[in-house]
């Protein structure tokens, strides 16, 4: 029988083990058991391995291990990822792994985000950064990002970083840093740009190859919902008005998350509970008891305090927070669907977020089905049933109305009041100050009529000469404008470069996308016209080749007799609709 590694056999620091203790992780998977000794004697390395298989920790515990602590003026560690959700999950990682080594400071970079308190960190020292290749490049440029002294250099899903245009950013970053510093590379896929950046930047590396073999149940039925952040309060209470469950875990990505979410509701009237790394162990097992035994419904959690949680009456499985990696994913919905019984899970996926769905598709060989929203009417409904229910179930038991019913006579032949108006009185007096249906939901107004819009064709005009983007619609009801980017063929970009960043960082869908039309030195781009002010704030400082896009609404074409482009004032955002 083969022996079982554990974290102990790997040459991991006492520090670093000890904070893989206080997390509870004791077997390497084999992405970490491969690579991690080889790091740790200061060789480069090549991973090939899938979103979930453990990649982080396989860079993350070697690189911890070899730091110097007591050396902060510079960065010793730089992490490359090619978005913002996965520099934040690296981070995230890094600053659990060290909980237990003195003072180690990890600093995310990424676009969209204030650099003010980055700033202020780089000058007071960091011993890892973690970031986008686009922000790491403005502070290059900058001279806020000193190098000089990096030791280790990790390229996260580098064939990801590569499809989004970030390929020239990646060699400059390369060929600006120490020759003599250690490089580990993860990739997904080895595609010729991966081999050329191996065979270039990396010495004599050695190649560590892991399959994932993660999938998940077949008796469980998967789903999501697209929704933006603000949204996911009500989406979860609307699918608890019309889902038929049984008993419920909800997941959230962190602690406070969990009590939040929790009291929020049990405020609608929900039996919820929040279990997480501080409740007390006596408390958790408390917690647990009632979800058996019928006295709590839903349970809110986080994925270590949700671990070896076994439940039979656990019907569904809410992804609150989608998890970054698909072991987690797997493990989470594997907490419903148990004994042969058969489950629901349902994940709640942002727009930014849509790379992580793709990735539990690919890695767990099942494809969820997209949900929408319970409608009004669909929520009304269940709650008309649902009413419909308690009062069939207190008319049969007999003995427990006749009483109210010689009270309700009694008041009738007093007041002279019709028994249908006193029953719905106490139906009101029960429900209390809540109303029992929700409001209609808004109607969009309708496109105006062919006349109002011919007289208003004159005013539309002058809007478009003011600057406005010019506007159509592409045949499937979505108003498409076009916008204008500051990059163009000569700065070899191409249209999969353009879709890439403006969809990473502008929480843009691939359906957002129209016709892109590449010019010399700019390009024009198809968006929906009512693009909100909050995507031109994630995209000011978005590059693409290197380069600000510097994305705005386009013009129009030129003036025939003139060449001039209309009006020289630049041109306005439009107005985000409320």
């Amino acid at each position: 029988m083969t022996e079982t590694i554990t974290f102990n056999d790997l040459g991991l620091s006492e520090g670093v083990l000890a904070g893989l203790r206080a997390v509870g992780y004791e077997t390497p998977s084999p992405i970490q058991a491969a690579t991690i000794p080889l790091l740790l004697e200061g060789r480069d390395v090549v991973g090939l391995a899938q979103t979930g298989t453990g990649k982080t920790a396989a860079f993350a515990l070697p690189v911890l291990s070899n730091l110097d602590p007591y050396e902060t003026k510079r960065p010793q560690a730089l992490v490359l990822a090619p978005t913002r959700e996965l520099a934040i999950q690296v981070c995230e990682a890094f600053e659990k792994y060290a909980a237990q080594l003195p003072n180690i400071r990890v600093l995310p970079i990424y676009g969209g985000s204030a650099y003010g308190p980055q700033l202020t960190a780089l000058k007071r020292g960091v011993h890892i950064v973690v970031g986008t290749p686009g922000r790491i490049m403005d502070h290059l440029d900058k001279g806020t990002l000193d190098l000089s002294e990096l030791r280790f250099l990790v390229l996260d899903e580098a064939d990801e970083m590569l499809s989004m245009g970030f390929a020239e950013d990646i060699e400059t970053i390369l060929a600006t840093t120490p020759e003599e510093k250690q490089v580990a590379l993860f990739s997904a896929t080895m595609p010729r740009q991966i081999k050329a950046l191996t065979g270039q930047y990396l010495r004599n590396p050695k190649e560590v190859q892991v399959k994932s073999k993660t999938a998940t149940a077949a008796n469980i039925t998967q789903r999501y919902l697209m929704v933006s952040y603000p949204q996911k309060l009500d989406a979860l209470t609307r699918i608890l008005e019309v889902e038929n469950f049984e008993a419920m875990i909800v997941f959230a990505r962190t602690k406070s998350e969990t009590d939040t979410l929790a009291e929020k509701l049990r405020a609608r009237g929900y039996a919820a509970a929040a279990i997480n790394g501080d409740i007390a162990q006596n408390q958790r097992e408390k917690t647990v008891n009632q979800l058996k035994d019928g006295s709590l419904d839903i349970l809110v959690a986080t994925d270590v305090a949700a671990r070896g949680l076994d439940v039979e009456r656990i019907s569904h499985v809410v992804n609150y927070d989608l998890p970054t990696d698909v072991e987690s994913y797997v493990h989470r919905i594997g907490r419903t669907g148990r004994a042969g019984r058969s489950g629901d899970a349902i994940s709640f996926v942002t727009p930014r977020e849509r790379w992580l769905l793709k990735a539990i598709e690919k890695h767990t060989r099942s494809t969820p089905a997209e949900m929408q929203l319970p409608s009004v009417d669909e929520v009304n409904a269940t709650r008309l049933n649902r009413f419909d229910e308690g009062i069939t179930n207190v008319l049969a038991e007999k003995e427990k109305i006749s009483f109210f019913r010689d009270v309700v006579a009694h008041y009738v032949s007093e007041n002279d009041v019709p028994e249908l108006e006193v029953a719905a009185a106490l139906a009101a007096m029960l429900h209390g100050e809540e109303p029992l249906l929700l409001e209609p939901e808004p109607v969009r107004p309708q496109r105006q009529s062919r006349d109002r819009d011919d007289r208003n064709s004159e005013r539309g005009e002058r809007s478009n000469r003011a600057g406005a983007a010019r506007t159509n619609d592409r045949g499937d009801g979505q108003p498409m404008a076009s916008y204008k980017i500051q990059v163009g063929k000569r700065h070899k970009v191409e249209p999969r470069m353009i879709v890439g960043a403006l969809a990473n960082e502008g929480g843009l869908r691939r359906a957002d996308f129209g016709n892109i039309s590449i010019r010399p030195d700019f390009s024009v781009v198809e968006l929906p016209a009512d693009l909100p002010q909050e995507v031109f704030d994630a995209l000011a400082q978005t590059r693409i080749s290197g380069k600000l896009i510097e994305l705005a609404p386009d013009r129009g074409a030129p003036n025939r007799r003139t060449g001039e482009r209309f009006q020289d004032r630049p041109a306005r955002k439009p107005r985000r609709k409320d």
